[in-house]
């Protein structure tokens, strides 16, 4: 029996280009051998990765365009397109940024897209994926399940809003955090899941408000397990750094505001895969070294006990990361600094649009990394995560590969 394949794709904004990256060396680079066994049963998103993952769940009835296309939509971004200036002038800029200062007339305060829209990602969400395709290649058995993940604003609760080729939900977990939700998944979910707060608006579902799913599930590692996956290949957004030994300054100036608010914004936007990998790689070496010490059965047996008080049985679950070898903040650091050198001859909203990109609130607070929806910057994320993938070749051939153990 084939084993069952998750994949989880992580939140971070336009960094979400690093994703399309992995897919299309999965489905064009690796042996045309192991691209026959390149099936993904179990999709879960947060955030952009929600995004993502609705798209490949969308287009599993063509796998060898998955890749192509969904890199052609993140080469298709420019800032421009993504936070929209068209029609705007020097009186209406100028009227925008008084009445946001103006606490009386905007009690809920001010956001980004109050000067720069965001509606035309939007567009892409809606229209760019075929969504009442997912249904149809659940019921082909092409996936068996896809998750999105959002934060509920009234509570803050995260709700993983799931379909699957069944009716129904699998027993769930009894955090009292997390609250899994049976729908019909559309733009509204996966607009949800990526709706960063205070950037982009909140988008509503029924009759609640969401925001971006990272704020606490930033790696929807559970949802893929509990929906279940067997394997999990983990798309990660967070580059991990070698623990420095060089110790701190002696004289070091206090943090500039920027600073402190990139320190913040990785803070909040925290990559808990670490934390989840190491929960489940203990738990399946206490399988097994369960298997070893009490027989072949152990598995077996202890789930005949313990199942109906957690509502699924234990496995081991094999896991694979790819994750950005360099600092995403620090590939896009160029490609920021130069918008604020363009030429003067756009117009002023424009001109305004990228000397705000180009400025240390961006550059210094690695927020620019997450809202730098444009061509060149995606087009270095998707080359670097196939250099990743590649450097993770024979381990993602033998991941896919289903009869190794």
């Amino acid at each position: 029996m084939k084993p069952r394949i998750g994949l989880v794709c992580s939140g971070g904004g336009a960094r979400g280009a690093y994703e399309a990256g992995v897919i299309r060396y999965l489905r064009e680079e690796l042996p045309a051998s192991t691209r026959a066994d390149v099936r993904f049963d179990v999709l879960a998103g947060t955030s952009v990765g929600a995004s993502t993952a609705c798209f490949l769940a969308a287009t599993m009835h063509i796998p060898d365009e998955q890749g192509r296309a969904l890199a052609s939509l993140w080469t298709g971004l420019s800032l421009e397109k993504v936070f929209r200036v068209d029609g705007e002038s020097l009186y209406s800029v100028s009227r925008k940024i008084w009445r946001a200062t103006r606490a009386n007339e905007r009690p809920e305060g001010w956001r980004l897209y109050d000067l720069f829209h965001p509606e035309p990602i939007e567009n892409i969400v809606r229209h760019a994926i075929d969504w009442p395709r997912i249904a149809a290649n659940l019921a082909r058995g092409l996936c068996s399940a896809v998750s999105v993940s959002a934060t509920r604003i009234r509570d803050g609760k995260t709700v993983i809003f799931i379909q699957r080729r069944e009716a129904g939900l699998p027993r769930w977990s009894r955090d009292p955090y997390q609250q899994p939700v049976e729908v019909v998944l559309g733009p509204e979910h996966a607009l949800a899941s990526g709706a960063i707060p205070l950037l982009f608006r909140s988008a509503r579902v029924g009759d609640e408000y969401y925001c971006d799913g990272f704020v606490r599930q930033n790696t929807p590692l559970s949802p893929a397990l509990r929906l279940g996956a067997d394997r999990v290949l983990i798309l990660s957004l967070r580059h991990k750094p070698r623990p420095s030994v060089e110790p701190p300054a002696q004289h070091e100036p206090m943090p500039t505001t920027t600073k402190i608010i990139g320190k913040v914004l990785t803070a909040l936007m925290v990559d808990r895969t670490e934390y989840d990998l190491d929960r489940l790689r203990r738990l399946n070496e206490m399988l097994e070294s369960g298997r070893r010490a009490y027989g072949d059965d152990f598995v077996a047996r202890m789930n005949d006990t313990l199942e109906q008080v957690r509502g699924q049985p234990y496995r081991v679950v094999r896991d694979l990361v790819v994750r950005p070898s360099r600092d995403l903040a620090e590939l896009a650091r160029p490609h920021l600094e130069k918008f604020a050198k363009k030429e003067k001859t756009h117009a002023l909203p424009t001109r305004l649009l990228h000397r705000l990109s180009g400025s240390n609130l961006f550059t210094q607070a690695e927020l620019g990394s997450y809202l730098l929806f444009d061509a060149g910057y995606a087009n270095d994320l998707i080359a670097l995560a196939m250099e990743d993938a590649h450097a993770r070749r024979e381990q993602l051939i033998e991941f896919f590969d289903p009869s190794s153990k």
